[in-house]
């Protein structure tokens, strides 16, 4: 079985959030003896382009409208990842040094294109094609729809729905750059009066995931407009827990951090790394250390953190450490609570790989307070790096995080987005981790939680053969 997942992000290759792990992992744990699993992404002018050197093994030209654009197809000339990735060239749309920007409808419709283009002059088609999220969501429907791809008509094709917030909508006047399919099936790209790439994509692929159980059921209720579409859909519907890639995020061997360590070493191991941060960061050594790593935007409830970590810090009994970036406002705000609290708190603006292992090493708990969080990976890490998630009750968090109030329980949950929830959680961590005993025992015990992608990648082929 050759699959070939098509995906704007790929680790480690351009990431902006988690789309890119898993583009970078699930491969990874699908290819075996018998299954190959491949990749196709655009390729940018960042940092891994940059660095590496890469062959032409295609060149064409393809059509948006009435506008004509070279590409090509690109392979890396060392094999530096452990599946094969190939990259489509679309200089003038795709080449730049960002991922996404406010009007991309041209960018990711070539880049589409220009990878089916291709997929049509392999001597073997794949035997499953798979989508991910709507900057590939055209897919689906060109599939079913275009003529140009017709000979594509009988290969199962997945879509896999990452971030139903974002959809890719634009307006019915730009229809014709699609290639030409039978007009009289317009309305399956149709929404809500426009174009909508993810909608055409339930509606065209033959199985559609999510990242986590729990997201697909909340997709029915709250799916940014969508819902009536994916409970008329359901019956193709299903939701697959992300997994991490345990080759990465491994404290025995992760080069990033100051101090590896094993289930029994873990209390050495953590307090080196948090002492590493401490110093670096101006922090408490002894108190405990609350972290957030991830986007400043709504979803993740970002707006709420100043009001919610001055109310903390305000009591005295923990440090905070924040590595982010999103909001100009926010990021105003938490730089701010640098000066009034100085010696328990810090942030660090921006987005550091090397930093985000030390803080997942380091830390003793991790915040997590997410209007929206499809799977969320980040609790996942923190739990194999023995850091005690602090999470709102949603979505893949739901999924992972047991609340230390039940049986077996070892994180922190709370139900609500709220200033005060926050708080209340932060404040019971703090009790926590004043209870040495029970402390040490949850790091040790969510350290040997298995959530590696071999489980995930494997529920991933079973859905392509039973829809074969």
């Amino acid at each position: 079985m050759n699959i070939i997942h098509i995906s704007a992000e790929c680790y480690p290759v351009a990431k902006v959030g988690g789309l890119a792990d898993v583009v970078g992992a699930l491969p990874k744990y699908q290819s075996n003896s018998t299954i190959k699993a491949q990749v196709i992404m655009p390729f940018y002018d960042n940092k891994f382009t940059q660095e590496n050197t890469f062959s032409t093994i295609y060149e064409s030209e393809l059509s948006i409208g009435d506008d004509l654009y070279n590409f090509r197809i690109l392979v890396l000339k060392e094999k530096l990842l452990d599946f094969d990735i190939f990259f489509v060239d679309v200089s003038e749309l795709l080449f730049k040094d960002y991922v996404y920007s406010f009007n991309d409808t041209e960018r990711f419709l070539s880049f589409q294109i220009a990878a089916l283009d291709w997929l049509l002059t392999w001597d073997a088609y794949p035997n499953v094609i798979h989508c991910h999220d709507h900057h590939t969501g055209l897919i689906p429907f060109m599939l079913q729809e275009s003529d140009k791809y017709e000979a594509f008509r009988k290969i199962p094709n997945v879509l896999t729905i990452h971030n139903a917030q974002y959809q890719g909508w634009f307006s019915h006047d730009k229809v014709n750059l699609i290639p030409a399919f039978n007009f009289n099936n317009v309305g399956l790209l149709d929404w809500n009066g426009q174009i909508n790439p993810l909608a055409a994509a339930i509606k065209c692929a033959w199985g559609v995931t999510t990242v986590s159980p729990s997201y697909m059921e909340e997709l029915k209720t709250n799916a940014n407009g969508l819902e009536d579409l994916l409970s008329a859909e359901s019956s193709k519907c299903f939701g697959v827990l992300n997994g991490i890639d345990w080759k990465i995020w491994n404290t025995k061997t992760d080069t990033y951090v100051k101090k590896t360590y094993t289930t029994k070493t873990i209390a050495a191991g953590k307090k080196a790394n948090k002492k590493y941060l401490c110093d670096t960061f101006n922090l408490d050594i002894d108190k405990p250390l609350f972290a957030f790593i991830g986007r400043l935007v709504g979803e993740k409830g970002s707006d709420l953190f100043p009001e919610a970590f001055k109310n903390s810090l305000e009591k005295g009994g923990a440090n905070i450490l924040l590595l982010g970036s999103g909001n100009d406002e926010v990021e105003a705000e938490l730089e701010k609570l640098k000066v009034q609290f100085e010696g328990v708190y810090n942030a660090f603006i921006g987005y550091d790989e090397t930093l985000s292992h030390i803080i997942y090493a380091g830390a003793d708990f991790l915040l997590m307070p997410s209007r929206v969080e499809p799977c969320g990976l980040n609790q996942m890490y923190s739990l194999r790096y023995g850091t005690i998630p602090v999470v709102r009750s949603i979505g893949g968090l739901k999924d992972t995080v047991i609340d230390i109030s039940e049986e077996g329980g070892f994180g922190i949950c709370h139900e609500n987005t709220e200033v005060s929830e926050i708080n209340t959680a932060i404040d019971r961590g703090v009790e926590l981790y004043k209870k040495k005993t029970k402390f040490y025992k949850i790091r040790k015990q969510i350290i040997e939680i298995d959530h590696s992608w071999d489980a995930s990648a494997q529920e991933y082929i079973n859905l392509y053969k039973s829809i074969n």
